[in-house]
């Protein structure tokens, strides 16, 4: 590390012209070469991934993005059916077939579209197919019907859009989400140091690095499956460690020049010492989020890849950019007063003082308490998360305002709420015999206990493939249309089959989130599992205990359920979401738990890594449990909380980004990083490790001797380490001894901090 820093600070203008081509380069390529993402879903094998095979192939006008424009009247205005309601909507819906990407458009009030019209004649509506996939519709394809249909709308005649391709319109806030957060970031950094350009510096490294992963995450949306909501979802962790990476080094080099040191040695010793933290914190995030590979879901695989890059971005820049531009700050990344008083009075060793070190003591002298009550806390938080529900949210979870909900609405209003998602039931044809028993299948289903309806079969050209929709009498979303599939997979279908060669598969919105919901549960302990088994080696390795892995699993796991807790609440039971703009309550999304046991265990994993690094630190200085666990909670608590202060507002921000997904995991991080912040690393944590004292650090003989070795402390206390007995037994070395492996300023805070035992040194 101390290379590459010494290299990026003698090269800073190479180094900033390398980042800023960089971020053009892969910017003007990604506006080049456009977007390409996709929500794909289907997990190949389920039923419901057989199901869309099946009609793919046998319908392959089935293909396209399927969207309703529904119209009402309102009472005392007549009926749909009135002439002058019927002459408007059907010149709107002819100009809408003749729309560019438009396939088709079926009326209600042509043919058999009678069923497209309620029965008090109050709500009717069409379905308009796109000759493309939602995907791969453009934005402006899916306004031009928007803004046909939205022409119709008069006085007593409400017209409304709902659809995959119609959502593409609806406003998303833009990059207020984004711009919000930075601005809350800056206004943090600036109180926390005084100085403008030591708050900007975080800012910038992190828009630059996140920037150049946002365009790459783009380019890789070509490459492989990469969900729409990636690059948003990047950008949001990207965001949040990118700032608290750099104000981590920052802080360092600060310190550092209130020690005396030059700009470039400050520079240097921040990056060799908490860029080490930096790049282990980074990993372990890495770590966590690649984790998804092993369920073997390609709709995870490029979230996993698309976040993880962001990531190593963002510690690229801390490591290299950030330095040289530290180095072309000169002294004002320290504010006027702090240089002056520098001036004036010298170098001063920075010794933790104020609330911070009050805090710090509070702690050491009340452990049980305290742990007592974040265990309350946390515990409180963590109930919700018993009730978690896994399902869709979608279009009628959109807040009330949104076109896309009134149309669901109005839908569910006159249809019935299963019109917005039916399940649809595919086979394979091979006699007459199969095409009889399917035709009497329709009238048996409209028998059967929780269906509302169920359309006539339909054949493909050449008579192989059947399919026929059945609507539920319960949304997409509800537990009952789930229960729903199961019982038609578990008893219905199979009886109808006996006897026959029919091969009936259940498709359709719920169903399809269902399977996906299943596999993903299926496969969640091995997941968990392999994610808390690498972070706890990786631990093991750093701090050469077996306490501090152990401890921090378990904090993680608390982290992640209270975070989950928040999420249940306002989600899924509705606590305050629809003041937030987020909509009405509904289930969460299937692939939330995994992407957010990810990002949680990451992101939980810094502050263990920041706060015990320091206490290891001390530790292997003295050997003292209760003094490491003090002084290692007093210097770095408060810029732990500064960190966390800053990654909530972000976090919080892209509650702003008007998606429902990504509202969600913001909430998510940002309860699980305040959580981790103020309850558990600087109150559960410390107490635990009082209590355990001496037995933190214990570690077998045996073990020891085979781990390989590796630091995230300092150099300094690496070689006070070496002089030591043993890493996995408490430091005996003499004060003397010690004092030859630090540095002056180690020396300075002991002849402030225990004078007596300086007297005492010989010479």
């Amino acid at each position: 590390m101390a290379v590459l820093a010494r290299w990026c600070v003698r090269h800073r203008l190479v180094v900033v012209l390398i980042w800023l081509a960089a971020f053009a380069g892969v910017t003007a390529a990604a506006a080049v070469v456009g977007s390409a993402y996709s929500n794909d879903y289907e997990v190949p094998g389920t039923e419901s991934g057989r199901a869309t095979q099946l009609l793919e192939k046998g319908f392959p006008g089935l293909g396209g993005d399927t969207d309703t424009v529904v119209w009402h009247t309102a009472s005392g205005s007549g009926t749909v059916r009135a002439a002058d309601v019927e002459q408007t909507m059907t010149r709107t819906l002819d100009r809408i077939a003749d729309l560019p990407g438009v396939a088709s458009v079926v009326s209600p009030y042509e043919g058999r579209g009678g069923s497209r019209i309620s029965a008090d004649g109050h709500t009717a509506y069409a379905t308009v197919t796109f000759d493309k996939s939602a995907d791969d519709i453009g934005e402006s394809e899916a306004r031009g019907v928007v803004g046909a249909a939205e022409a119709a709308r008069a006085d007593g005649l409400q017209v409304e859009l709902g659809g995959s391709a119609i959502a593409l319109t609806e406003s998303s806030g833009g990059h207020l989400a984004e711009a919000v957060g930075v601005v809350v970031a800056a206004l943090v950094l600036f109180l926390a140091f005084g100085s403008l350009a030591a708050s900007l510096l975080p800012i910038a490294t992190a828009l630059v690095s996140v920037g150049t992963a946002y365009a790459g995450i783009v380019l890789l949306g070509h490459t492989m499956t990469v969900a729409d909501f990636a690059p948003m979802l990047g950008m949001l962790i990207g965001l949040g460690v990118g700032i608290d990476y750099a104000l981590f080094i920052v802080t360092r080099h600060r310190r550092g020049l209130k020690r005396g040191l030059s700009v470039t040695e400050a520079a240097i010793n921040a990056v060799t010492t908490t860029g080490r933290a930096v790049v282990f914190a980074g990993a372990t995030v890495c770590i966590a989020l690649l984790g998804m590979l092993i369920l073997r879901l390609g709709f995870l695989n490029g979230v996993a890849i698309a976040a993880s890059l962001t990531v190593i971005l963002t510690v690229a820049a801390s490591v290299t950019l950030l330095p040289a531009l530290l180095s072309f700050t000169g002294p004002r990344a320290l504010s006027r007063r702090e240089r002056r008083r520098l001036a004036e009075r010298g170098p001063e060793p920075e010794l933790p003082t104020g609330f911070a070190a009050r805090w710090s003591v509070f702690v050491e002298r009340h452990p049980k308490a305290l742990g007592a009550a974040a265990l309350v806390v946390i515990a409180l938080l963590a109930l919700p998360t018993l009730s978690l529900h896994l399902g869709t949210s979608d279009q009628g979870n959109n807040p009330k305002a949104t076109t896309t909900r009134q149309a669901y609405d109005l839908l569910a209003d006159g249809f019935g709420p299963g019109v917005n998602g039916p399940l649809t039931l595919v086979t394979p044809v091979s006699d007459a015999e199969d095409k009889l028993v399917l035709d009497n299948l329709a009238a048996t289903l409209r028998t059967t206990e929780g269906v509302a309806s169920s359309s006539p079969v339909t054949y493909s050209a050449d008579g192989s493939t059947g399919y026929l929709t059945v609507v539920p009498e319960s949304a997409p979303q509800s537990a009952r249309t789930s229960d729903l599939v199961e019982r038609l997979r578990g008893t219905v279908l199979p009886r109808a089959e006996t006897g026959t060669s029919l091969d009936l598969h259940v498709g359709g919105v719920t169903a399809s989130y269902d399977d996906f919901a299943d596999v993903i549960v299926g496969k969640l302990p091995l997941f968990v599992g392999v994610v808390i088994g690498l972070g706890c080696l990786l631990l093991l390795l750093a701090f050469r205990s077996i306490g501090i892995p152990l401890k921090a699993a378990v904090m993680n796991v608390a982290a992640v359920a209270s975070a989950f807790g928040v999420v249940v609440a306002i989600f899924q039971w509705g606590w305050g979401s629809e003041l937030l703009g987020l909509g009405s309550a509904g289930p969460i999304e299937p692939f939330l738990p995994v992407i957010m046991v990810s990002v949680l265990f990451g992101l939980s994993m810094d502050y263990q890594v920041f706060l015990v690094s320091r206490m290891y630190e001390e530790w292997l200085e003295t050997g003292d449990n209760r003094r490491a666990v003090r002084v290692g909670l007093a210097e770095t608590s408060r810029v732990i909380n500064s960190a966390a202060v800053i990654m909530i507002s972000v976090f919080l921000a892209f509650v702003l980004s008007g998606d429902r997904v990504i509202a969600m995991f913001g909430i998510a991080l940002a309860a699980a990083v305040a959580l981790d912040a103020f309850v558990l690393r600087t109150l559960l944590v410390p107490a635990l490790m009082h209590l355990l004292g001496g037995a933190n650090w214990w570690l077998p003989r045996w073990l020891d001797r085979r781990l390989p070795r590796i630091s995230i402390e300092p150099p300094e206390c690496r070689s006070a380490a070496a002089q030591m007995p043993g890493l996995g037994e408490p430091a005996r070395a003499s004060i003397p001894d010690v004092l030859d492996a630090l540095d002056m300023d180690a020396m300075d805070v002991l002849v402030k901090e225990r004078p007596q035992d300086v007297r005492d040194i010989p010479g």
